[in-house]
């Protein structure tokens, strides 16, 4: 009978990394999920973590832990629902690779998420673009160049924050027909045109001047590849002045994510076709897409305009009934 550890093996290094091709911050999210689940069960058992056995894994302990985490690490609702859902996750390969387990997968596959407030998409408005890259424009160095190539690419394409960190040289062509190539979520690769004004900002840096292409695009000042936390606190510090405030007027910080909304949504709002933004942005499901025209009231007021009621009279003329027609009355009376 397999092991706990064996099967926790196959799962990732077999189904998640090869059968899904999932990206190293999704295996890391299913990574901690199954880290925090695995210590519960063990404390809940009283056993080491090498001792626990598949039965050890039971549809109960999953309700517990989910318990757990809502009431004693203070974890919100959409947390809860991540958990899980890497937990269906895991147990449908349980119900699949060992029939044993496939009443405790049902169960556990029974178990709903928790009804939540969808999180406020956050955008920038043409104006705040225009002033953020105002900004940029007037800094020097070869630091605020490659800042205002990063901004400019985040803008253009509308990448996700790790697509950003993981490009190379050679992904990016200058000549010809100027595109990026971006390695998305489930191992997936596409292509995005970019601007002339951004091809001229990424010719400039000193990582596509050096000509190595598997060099990464954009590096620290200590000439070490930039991750996506570190993209994170360059927006950060680039868009202070652009905090919005929310309904509450809570201050608002603005992430490199809010790029990819901006894209989305000045493409809607440009009158682009949906199925030609979700390929753009790399949505796997329409309705992701489809998201994006019900945060635009400019979308709404467009679409308004393009069904206004035809304008009418003052006064609509009476109809004249047929006892009103004096000559068709005088027609019937000589019959």
């Amino acid at each position: 009978m397999s092991t706990v550890g064996q099967v926790l093996f196959s799962f990732f290094e077999d189904h998640l990394k090869v059968q899904k091709g999932l990206r190293p911050g999704s295996i890391k999210s299913y990574r901690d999920t199954i880290k925090l689940f695995l210590l519960f069960v063990a404390r809940a058992c009283r056993k080491p973590v090498t001792r626990l056995a598949l039965a050890d894994l039971s549809s109960q302990r999953v309700l517990e832990f989910l318990q757990m985490i809502e009431l004693q690490r203070h974890n919100k609702p959409q947390t809860r629902n991540q958990r899980l859902a890497a937990l269906h996750s895991f147990y449908r390969y349980l119900a699949t690779h060992h029939f044993e387990m496939l009443v405790e997968a049902e169960r556990v596959e029974a178990i709903p998420n928790k009804r939540t407030t969808p999180a406020a998409t956050r955008y920038l408005e043409p104006d705040e673009v225009e002033q953020l890259f105002q900004a940029l424009a007037a800094a020097q160095g070869s630091r605020a160049l490659r800042d205002r190539a990063l901004f400019m690419l985040l803008y253009n394409t509308g990448a996700r924050v790790q697509e950003i960190a993981d490009l190379r040289v050679g992904d990016v062509d200058l000549d010809g027909p100027m595109r990026v190539r971006l390695h998305g979520k489930g191992d997936k690769w596409r292509g995005c045109p970019i601007w002339p004004e951004t091809a001229a900002l990424l010719g400039q840096l000193d990582t596509v001047r050096a000509g190595d292409a598997q060099a990464p695009l954009f590096v620290s000042s200590r000439r070490q590849p930039l991750t996506r936390f570190g993209i994170y606190k360059l927006v950060r510090r680039h868009t202070q002045d652009l905090a919005r405030c929310g309904a509450r007027d809570q201050r608002k910080t603005i992430s490199p994510h809010t790029f990819r909304h901006t894209t989305g949504v000045q493409l809607l709002e440009s009158g682009v076709e949906a199925n030609v933004i979700r390929a753009w942005l790399g949505h796997v499901s329409l309705d992701t897409t489809n998201r994006y025209a019900e945060i635009t009231m400019r979308t709404k007021q467009a679409a308004l305009a393009a069904c206004m009621p035809p304008t009418t009279s003052a006064a609509s003329p009476a109809r004249m009934g047929w006892r009103q027609d004096q000559n068709l009355m005088e027609w019937l009376q000589s019959l």
